[in-house]
């Protein structure tokens, strides 16, 4: 489904409910699963977030010969799902997924797994997926991993450590990244009775065995999913204003980075008392380049660099490495994607860097590589051209009712060939 985005009379303000955190309700549907009494709310609606739901429910049902879960495009279901069956005693699975799936490294994961005493192997090719994994009990309870790689190994690890036979003690070498997603992970466990600890590069997770009384944790909603709303009034004329629902100002998410970043674009934040936020566009940017270090956010670099290049200013964006393993590597896709439109773009392994320019091409379709960010991100855009996105459903991945919630703002949608 190709898209051809317009905008029509800009109307506000207008009131969005996005839904909850992939990146929480993720998490919370593995704890879910080891802690049958929680009860989770507003839980994400986003493809990732179902199919993590469906492997679980499906693995209630396995035998003991090996059957075949596929979690197609979804990187955290694939990740958090290995150190979840590996301690799974009795079962055994492979767990696969789409071709791209296939060329996103797990090697990290299952060798920290193994080393923990699980029997994880490869199917087909030496560091990637699909895997075959054999549940057992596992009885070590000191791993080490580089700090530098993807969280979701990290949190994988931490969210099945409080069912180890003697905890988990892991140790993170050289510089973290990612660490509010770490500390994400850790609060939700603290939230259950699990007790950890994070000092320099050492966590701990304590072995527990309590059994959780009936709970219920209310999922916060996603802010990478309101990173597109702060770009759309970024781009928009001052006085400009979007509702959305429902935040916490004390967010576990690293995304919420967003509320200081954006005042640099002429974005305030106002935290409302029904939990939700009113974002503004109360002034012009007044700079020519803005220079950001996302360690902790990666996933709102698209987002940052189409709004930099919506508005004309230059942008360096450093502490990306992890970009390059996403959904596709989404720093070649940002360069060839923002140079049909006109960009002066260059990249390199962990950073992209962005000229001031003047004009936007009008017309041109965005290939969206089967990434759901590179379709949202570049959605924006139509308030100043006309814009089409190729493959729009890929929005379903994280966000299905975009589409619907941006005709809200007037900008429309029609279906082309």
């Amino acid at each position: 489904m190709n898209l051809l985005l317009q905008s029509s009379s800009i109307q506000h303000p207008a009131f969005i409910k996005i839904t909850g955190s992939k990146s929480e309700t993720n998490r919370l549907l593995l704890l879910q699963a080891l802690y049958p009494n929680l009860i989770l709310e507003n839980t994400s609606n986003s493809d990732d977030s179902e199919v993590m739901l469906k492997a679980l429910q499906n693995s209630q049902f396995l035998t003991p010969n090996s059957q075949l879960i596929d979690v197609h495009h979804a990187g955290t279901a694939m990740r958090f799902l290995t150190a979840y069956f590996s301690i799974q005693e009795g079962k055994e699975m492979i767990l696969t997924g789409s071709s791209r799936m296939k060329e996103r490294p797990i090697k990290i994961l299952v060798e920290a797994l193994n080393q923990l005493g699980a029997e994880i192997t490869y199917e087909e090719n030496e560091g990637f997926p699909p895997i075959k994994i054999k549940g057992k009990k596992l009885t070590q309870s000191k791993v080490s991993l580089p700090a530098n790689v993807s969280s979701q190994y990290i949190s994988a690890l931490l969210l099945v450590a409080p069912k180890l036979e003697n905890g988990l003690e892991l140790t993170l070498e050289g510089e973290i990244t990612s660490v509010p997603y770490i500390k994400m992970t850790l609060a939700l466990l603290n939230e259950i009775g699990v007790m950890t600890s994070f000092e320099n590069n050492l966590i701990t997770v304590k072995s527990s065995e309590v059994e959780i009384v009936s709970k219920s944790i209310t999922v916060e909603s996603d802010w990478s999913s309101a990173s597109y709303w702060y770009s759309i009034v970024a781009l928009s004329e001052i006085g400009f204003q979007v509702t959305l629902s429902s935040y916490k100002k004390n967010s576990l998410q690293g995304d919420s980075a967003l509320i200081n970043l954006y005042k640099d674009f002429g974005v305030e934040t106002t935290f409302n008392s029904d939990n939700s936020i009113t974002i503004s566009k109360t002034k012009n940017c007044q700079l020519s380049i803005v220079n950001y270090q996302l360690n902790n956010c990666p996933d709102i670099a698209q987002t940052i660099a189409v709004t930099s290049f919506g508005l004309g200013i230059g942008c360096d964006l450093m502490g990306l490495h992890t970009l390059k393993i996403k959904e596709t590597d989404r720093l070649e896709a940002l360069k060839i994607e923002l140079t049909k439109l006109g960009a002066e773009i260059s990249v390199t392994n962990d950073s992209l860097h962005l000229k001031s320019s003047f004009g936007i091409k009008q017309n041109i379709s965005i290939s969206t590589y089967q990434d759901h960010r590179m379709a949202m991100a570049f959605a924006p855009l139509a308030l100043k051209v006309p814009i089409t996105i190729n493959q729009a459903e890929v929005v379903s991945k994280s966000y299905p009712d975009f589409w619907k919630d941006l005709e809200l703002v007037g900008i429309e949608n029609s279906e082309i060939n």
